[in-house]
């Protein structure tokens, strides 16, 4: 047998299903608990980033995570902006912590991703850094990549 892939999962919704309304800015505006299986030898850590391509002019980053250990396993649901085990960024409305989905009203359904990172390195970058920060720190160093979509409109 070989070895085990690395996959990223929630109980929030099905992969490529409506993303409930508690996960949105229509509802509680919580983070999705996310689980995933063990990253590949070689991970020093993990990160997370939420956004969504769809966007009106650019990709719309809605969650960055890192620092996660690469033995994690799982994320809460509802983590607050500062949380052990985790860094977690500035997001596209200018906050830190999880921003939910929140197309603008008759934007049609868009589609969000939530990718998980394994990491060859541990990523230093202060708590305000943003998604470019993020993308920089990583870049070169991703062992392998893991995703889950869901999809939202108003």
């Amino acid at each position: 047998m070989g070895p085990a892939l690395f996959a990223l999962s929630t109980l929030a919704w099905q992969v490529g299903s409506t993303i409930p309304s508690r996960y949105t800015c229509t509802g509680a505006d919580r983070s999705p608990a996310l689980s995933w299986t063990a990253p590949p030898a070689g991970a020093a850590s993990l990160a997370v980033v939420f956004d969504d391509p769809d966007a009106p002019g650019a990709t719309w980053t809605h969650w960055i995570v890192w620092g996660l250990p690469a033995a994690s396993g799982s994320i809460a649901e509802g983590v607050a902006p500062v949380a052990p085990g985790m860094v977690q960024g500035t997001n596209d409305f200018g906050k830190p912590g999880y921003g939910g989905p929140c197309p603008p009203p008759g934007h049609g359904l868009h589609r969000y991703f939530v990718r998980l990172y394994a990491l060859d390195v541990a990523v230093d970058l202060p708590p305000a850094a943003d998604r470019n920060a993020l993308d920089a720190a990583m870049a070169g160093h991703v062992v392998a990549i893991t995703e889950w979509m869901g999809k939202f409109g108003r």
